[in-house]
């Protein structure tokens, strides 16, 4: 690109446009996002949270989230992230909203920016459907969600998009009603597929072939002898599986050690106790992806995939709809001068 002399923004209805009702565009780019980590092919400074008083739980916080991202087309960019619990009680608005700006490579001149919740959501959701081809067992037909708000029901549309092998979903929220509406969701579109609700954790934790975090618990409450064998668990929101479950699994993977290893988390715990390591550590996923490291070698293996999320995964997302807008005309044309 030689001339920045516009931006181009993306609406949530633009993204819409463009395919994000679907999960297959960022099956695709989080893939790809994941073997440039794998290579080394991109810069991710540790991400700062910023917080003030009256931030009283884990999830107030606004995180800003910058990348630079290389391979065939480079680029770079942030996310700027916020999030407050009270958010969906008193203001009637979703937890969290994002926005994500894209810089040329060349010149670093801002050259789009586009709403980031739903990518945000939905490269979320996406890892958990990369990261399932590889590490749960390949006949798996059970998966269970703990947390059925938003970040629940991207897990669960992508799972159910993309393994149409899965027979039952099972389903845990403190929130009932919170379940009752994600089966409203999909029971019509996955008329073959049973939605089961369980009155406790612990219930659905042991039907799981594929377990899936969604919740904002500040605590964890999943020990290891809730899990059955086999089960391979994508700990999306990072602080429901206790300490004994990273130490007895077969596996654990992360999606980068450095982002994972801080923020006294339960792996940052474990390692200023002595307990864990980097040496400990299975792989990281993109290692996985491009066959550096073996993912599943048995049926019978408990594998713990702990994502922190990375700045690489919303960049590879938002360069994938941009390079579509541009091609499509898709958007709003700003100017900058």
């Amino acid at each position: 690109m030689t001339t920045n002399t516009h931006l181009r923004y993306l609406s949530q209805s633009d993204l819409r446009q463009l395919g994000a009702d679907h999960s297959n565009a960022f099956i695709e780019a989080i893939e790809q996002g994941l073997k440039l980590h794998a290579e080394g092919e991109f810069v991710q400074p540790l991400k700062p949270y910023l917080r003030w008083q009256g931030a009283d739980h884990i999830a107030d916080r606004i995180i800003a989230m910058p990348c630079y991202l290389g391979g065939d087309n480079p680029m770079a960019g942030i996310k700027w992230i916020g999030s407050r619990q009270h958010n969906p009680g008193k203001f009637d608005l979703p937890r969290a909203s994002a926005l994500i700006i894209l810089n040329d490579a060349d010149t670093n001149y801002p050259v789009a920016v586009l709403e980031g919740s739903l990518i945000s959501a939905m490269r979320t959701a996406a890892i958990t459907g990369v990261a399932t081809g590889y590490l749960a067992r390949e006949n798996f037909t059970d998966v269970t969600l703990l947390g059925c708000g938003p970040i629940g029901q991207m897990q669960a549309k992508t799972l159910l998009e993309q393994y149409p092998q899965i027979k039952t979903v099972h389903l845990y929220d403190l929130n009932p009603a919170a379940a009752d509406k994600l089966i409203s969701m999909f029971a019509g579109d996955y008329q073959e597929i049973e939605f089961v609700i369980h009155q406790e954790a612990k219930s659905a934790v042991a039907q799981a072939d594929v377990l899936v975090t969604c919740t904002v618990s500040d605590k964890p409450y999943i020990p290891f002898d809730w899990i059955k064998k086999g089960c391979f668990i994508s700990n999306i929101s990072i602080m429901d599986i206790e300490k004994d479950v990273f130490l007895k699994a077969d596996k654990v993977i992360v999606d980068d050690w450095d982002q994972s290893n801080r923020e006294k988390k339960v792996i940052n715990q474990l390692v200023e106790e002595g307990l864990f390591s980097r040496e400990q550590l299975h792989a990281e996923l993109g290692e996985i992806i491009l066959k550096q490291i073996p993912g599943r070698e048995n049926e019978d293996e408990i594998i713990l995939l702990n994502p922190m999320g990375m700045a690489i995964d919303d960049i590879v997302c938002a360069r994938w709809f941009y390079q579509a807008a541009e091609s499509k005309n898709i958007g709003t044309r700003l100017p900058l001068f």
